[in-house]
């Protein structure tokens, strides 16, 4: 094992207000203790904090300060005398940047203890990110775009299709993609019939509309497909959900809207695949 050598090291706080005397930790420091070898200076990546305690904060005149320090360190002019350091920063910004008092610690090596240090005293503690998971119209629009991705296609298809285009001026409804390999424009929506059957209605409601506008302004016919959850992911046979999907694909069958489950997805990815000849 490497010998630990004494160091001793300062924290760099800025001081927004100093009659407050609230501070955030932006950078260390550190230098043996000794006297007679390096030193180095280390500022945080990360000014949220900074940003909190006061938004008018001059953040690149901070970041110049490192390199101003580091410098100086470099030059061995203020390693052996930390007034120097205190020197530079009441030139720089007066007491909004203040060093704390001397703290101690062994260090196998500068770049290792530094990185300890700022982890310590300086870096915010990072939450755990938490894994969002998709359901409804947003787990079924997804796997919509995994899937013609993998096939290919997605790049060449028309996405959140404003419905106004056809309909008139205020619809607020967008087609999640779409495309036209010949005469025949393709629209897919996804549409969730888990917890209730708004979507399936509002897309049955759309959907005339929709054909007779795409009729006009493109000159072709539309297919308008739902992408729905299979019945098994719905419910586990329970009665009223069962009923509750069975009339969202009816309402939207009866409009002439094609509707396929994610089972069908590969298969509806691998048509577009050849119709746009990938």
């Amino acid at each position: 094992m490497a010998e630990r050598v004494p160091c001793e090291f300062f924290l760099i706080r800025y001081v927004p207000d100093v009659v407050k005397g609230e501070f955030a930790n932006i950078g260390v420091v550190l230098r043996e203790a000794a006297g007679d070898g390096g030193a180095v200076v280390r500022f945080t990546r990360d000014w949220s904090r900074v940003r909190c305690m006061d938004a008018d904060a001059d953040i690149a005149l901070l970041e110049a300060l490192e390199g101003e320090i580091g410098a100086r360190l470099r030059m061995g002019v203020s390693a052996r005398d930390p007034k120097a350091v205190m020197d530079v920063l009441e030139d720089s910004l007066s007491n909004s940047v203040q060093m704390s008092a001397v703290g101690a610690c062994l260090a196998e090596n500068f770049a290792t203890e530094i990185e300890l240090l700022m982890k310590m005293y300086v870096e915010p503690l990072k939450a755990p990110a938490r894994v969002r998971t998709k359901t409804g119209r947003a787990a079924i629009a997804g796997a919509m775009r995994t899937e013609f991705e993998r096939a290919g296609v997605w790049g060449l298809m028309r996405k959140r299709i404003a419905a106004s285009m056809y309909t008139g001026a205020g619809d607020p409804m967008k087609i999640d993609c779409g495309y036209r390999p010949n005469g025949v424009i393709r629209m897919f929506q996804a549409v969730s019939l888990d917890g209730d059957v708004e979507g399936a209605k509002g897309l049955a409601y759309s959907a005339a509309g929709l054909r007779d506008g795409v009729t006009r302004v493109e000159g072709a016919t539309l297919e308008l497909t739902a992408v729905v959850e299979p019945l098994r992911e719905v419910s586990d046979l329970e009665d009223e959900a069962m009923e509750r999907y069975r009339f969202g694909v009816d309402a939207m069958e009866r409009e002439a809207i094609r509707v396929v489950t994610l089972n069908d997805l590969v298969r509806v990815a691998q048509t577009a695949r050849v119709e746009l000849k990938v």
